[in-house]
């Protein structure tokens, strides 16, 4: 039989097999290329705002020392509003923002251009335990094909496990912190004084990586012979020190009030805390102090009344001044008594005055102007900010569209470019063009322009995310 006949019914011959093999292959790869267009296209329409947190602290974490996390807030383009970071609770743990200059970034991610916010969350537990940190919103305003819009996204999950520290209790864990130096002074030698006599002693606590609240007081100790008078403690954050560290201070000052002749001594003081740096109990000390005290010198007199010769005369002379004299310390006491008691109630009628005057429209107005022509970018826009709330405009991007004023428009979006844009090439601001758009707007937005903006997107509050 001919090769013809040896054919299977049914079966393609090898042409036809290799033909049909490269088409399948065309076709496979045109699928392929539509699909890595469609993945890039939908990579590229898909770019969202999203957080992340990092936490700074490594190694071991024990109750009282602060952790540091890092939360970033990333958007495509660039904000138009800088992201509210809120306060949140965590069981036995204290959250605080430490008010510290927010960090600007831009990164390329997956091909797409972000601009990023940092700010730092401070948390102290208070207990060992594995603590959780909620994902609570933070909102911003970003742009979106040129224009604004409001965005939210959630605080990422962090979590880390606290261990107790030794030397400390579930109830009162001992203190931690790193770097930590305590000193006292003076503000006379304690080795010559006299009965009645007032000894200032001063004792400063400075600490890292801590805040000044959180540093435990002195231990209280009795001193025989010398009554003590403590005043309130003092309490600073962001001090540097002299070898140029910075960290918190906590200052007491305690005013001993010689009673009696003798010699005494001002107790010593034993300060316990936890070294987060070599991990170990540390106790800082300060020496006691003997205090001689002497007798004082007694009280002298004036001069002596001269004698006038009749008994009665003199009994009249010297009734009548110093009936006159009594009269008068007791007018002096009372003016006194009265200046003490009105002294807060003026001062807090003086205070609001003066917080009155200094919030008032057209103050913040000048204020403004002046700021505009000397200041930098962040504090233009918190001022601009700050005076377009105070005015009624609720927002500067409110103002700058209801003015209808082309340089309130342009110097309104280079500002915000400039602060919390991701394009290194943005054009500079203008600041006459600015302060002349000031001048020009209404004291106050009508009525009509709030409601019509209403739905618009609130401007947040830039002090607390300074940049």
């Amino acid at each position: 039989m001919d090769e013809e006949h040896h054919r299977q019914p049914g079966r393609p011959d090898g042409a036809q097999v290799r033909h049909r093999s490269a088409t399948g292959q065309a076709m496979i790869r045109a699928w392929i290329a539509i699909t890595i267009f469609l993945a890039l296209g939908s990579t590229a329409s898909a770019a969202e705002p999203f957080a992340r947190a990092k936490m700074e602290s490594t190694g071991r974490i024990v109750p009282g020392q602060q952790v540091l996390i890092d939360v970033d807030i990333l958007v495509p383009d660039f904000f138009t509003s800088p992201p509210q970071f809120p306060l949140f609770d965590v069981p036995d743990a204290i959250v605080t923002l430490p008010d510290d200059r927010a960090q600007n970034m831009v990164e390329t991610i997956d091909g797409v251009q972000y601009a990023g916010i940092r700010r730092t969350y401070a948390v102290i537990p208070e207990a060992s335990g594995t603590f959780t940190l909620p994902p609570v919103v933070i909102t911003f305003g970003y742009s979106q094909d040129g224009k604004p819009v409001a965005g939210e996204t959630a605080l990422p999950a962090v979590r880390f496990t606290v261990e107790a520290a030794p030397g400390g209790t579930a109830s009162s864990p001992i203190f931690a912190a790193r770097g930590l130096t305590i000193g006292q002074s003076f503000d006379r030698a304690p080795s010559s004084s006299k009965t009645g006599d007032a000894i200032v002693r001063t004792i400063t606590i400075f600490a890292e990586n801590t805040q000044a609240m959180m540093i435990p007081a002195i231990p209280s100790a009795a001193a025989p012979g010398l009554k003590p008078y403590p005043a309130s403690p003092k309490l600073a954050d962001g001090v540097q020190a002299e070898d140029r560290t910075t960290g918190s201070t906590r200052t007491e000052t305690i005013t001993y009030i010689a009673e009696a002749e003798g010699t005494f001594e001002i107790p010593a003081v034993s300060y316990p805390w936890f070294d987060v740096e070599t991990q170990s109990s540390q106790l800082a000390n300060l020496p006691a102090t003997v205090v001689k005290v002497s007798k004082s010198a007694p009280a002298t007199t004036g001069l002596a009344p001269q004698v006038e010769q009749t008994e009665a005369t003199d009994r009249g002379w010297r009734s009548k001044p110093a009936l006159l004299i009594a009269v008068a310390v007791l007018a002096l006491a009372i003016a006194a008594w009265l200046s003490v008691q009105a002294y807060p109630w003026m001062r807090r009628k003086w205070g609001a005055l003066r917080e009155v005057r200094q919030n008032s429209l057209h103050q913040k107005r000048k204020h403004l102007l002046a700021s505009v022509r000397r200041d930098d970018p962040m504090t233009i826009y918190k001022c601009l900010d700050d005076w377009a709330k105070s005015a009624g405009y609720g927002s500067i991007t409110h103002w700058a569209a209801t003015t209808g004023n082309q340089d309130a428009a342009r110097e309104t979006e280079t500002l915000q470019r400039t602060l919390f844009g991701s394009f290194p090439d943005h054009p500079s601001l203008n600041r006459a063009a600015l302060a002349n758009a000031i001048r020009k707007a209404p004291k106050a937005v009508p009525s009509s322009h709030v409601h019509r903006h209403a739905g618009s997107l609130p401007e947040l509050n830039v002090s607390s995310t300074a940049i």
